[in-house]
């Protein structure tokens, strides 16, 4: 009876090894998963709580007020709104007139900020950047190039490449942050929402460019690509997030969204992806997965190129990293301001859209 009894146990105990082996075997796998850049995560696939994101069709002047107005309670103080400026006469960048509005209605002592360029161009001496924003448009408001005067070090807590990330100097003189980003693809990152609004847009054009882009000691400065471009430009972007703290929004802008960023100028490829609206959150996650998702619920008519752009550039890790680093949720109730403030799914944001037309 005793051998029998010790060998039940031995074989219950052998059995709950195996059983705890196998569920960590799964658990390890589904991590790994997540982390493929290539990998869309379904939404009935993720966990945790859901953050809000307001949604609205209204691509004008008083869409943006209207979106933005539900994500600002905590802005105040000196406020920085950082946005993408485009190289000079770019096409795709944020109706400047958008803008203004939204200035004087709800941002009336805010400021622009940008950072120079890692690469030569329009906005790669604050000389040159500060006659594109005259080209540009951008003379309503002031604008600080934030590495004018220098740079500062932020740190980056739970970061598995920095500790702590290069930025312009100048962004530790505000109190605020507001995202204000136009979405599209990316030849780097595969897609451009708020956190590479932010990670690149905040890292100064010298330093922290060069720290997301390139191993040192080699010759191309783009080496860094795929899952660890995607992770190190969104750990300087949780650098500059984590010292705002509750005092960031963000607000995206799914219009004349080409595979090109806003950097190409002249250059970016044709706009063949239907307009969709503005999403804007406090939560930098749900609001980027949320514009994702409103490109995969697209039809392949619709979505092919800009889809692919992001898929074949691993940008999906992106969104997993951010979720990893604690800094945000890839769940949430989207609110359809156009309707009373029903909850709507991503599929059904991206209902009837008309084809593209270049304004």
């Amino acid at each position: 009876m005793n051998k029998m009894i010790k060998r039940a146990l031995l074989l219950g105990l052998c059995g709950g090894m195996m059983a705890s082996c196998n569920s960590r075997k799964a658990q390890s796998n589904e991590t790994e998963s997540n982390t493929d850049g290539r990998r869309y995560v379904n939404y009935d696939e993720r966990t945790g709580d859901e953050a809000v994101v307001y949604f609205t069709r209204d691509l004008s002047a008083n869409g943006l007020i209207a979106a933005y107005e539900k994500v600002n309670q905590n802005i105040e103080g000196k406020v920085a709104v950082k946005l993408h400026n485009g190289e000079q006469n770019g096409p795709n960048i944020l109706p400047r007139e958008w803008v203004k509005a939204l200035f004087e209605k709800d941002l009336k002592d805010a400021t622009i900020v940008e950072t120079n360029t890692y690469y030569e161009g329009d906005r790669y001496t604050t000389e040159k950047h500060r006659e594109t924003l005259k080209v540009n448009g951008w003379t309503f408001c002031p604008v600080d190039i934030l590495d004018e005067d220098g740079t500062a070090m932020l740190p980056v807590k739970g970061g598995k490449w920095f500790k702590e990330m290069s930025v312009g100097k100048n962004l530790k003189n505000y109190t605020s942050l507001v995202a204000l980003t136009h979405f599209k693809g990316h030849t780097q990152g595969g897609f451009g929402g708020s956190n590479k609004n932010i990670g690149i847009g905040c890292a100064d054009g010298r330093i922290g460019k060069a720290m997301i882009h390139t191993t040192p000691g080699q010759p191309d400065q783009w080496d860094i690509k795929e899952e660890e471009f995607m992770e190190r430009m969104t750990e300087s972007t949780k650098a500059t997030i984590d010292f705002f703290g509750e005092h960031v929004t963000y607000v995206n802008v799914m219009r004349n969204m080409s595979v090109s960023c806003d950097c190409e100028g002249l250059a970016a490829a044709p706009v063949v992806t239907p307009n969709v609206g503005i999403l804007s959150s406090t939560d930098i996650l749900a609001v980027d997965q949320a514009c994702v998702d409103i490109v995969f619920a697209m039809t392949e008519e619709e979505h092919h190129d800009l889809l692919e752009r992001i898929v074949t550039r691993h940008g999906l890790r992106q969104l997993s990293y951010m979720k990893e680093l604690g800094m945000g949720h890839d769940r949430y109730k989207l609110i359809d301001l156009d309707n009373g403030g029903k909850q709507i799914t991503a599929a059904e944001a991206a209902e009837g859209l008309k084809p593209f037309v270049q304004e």
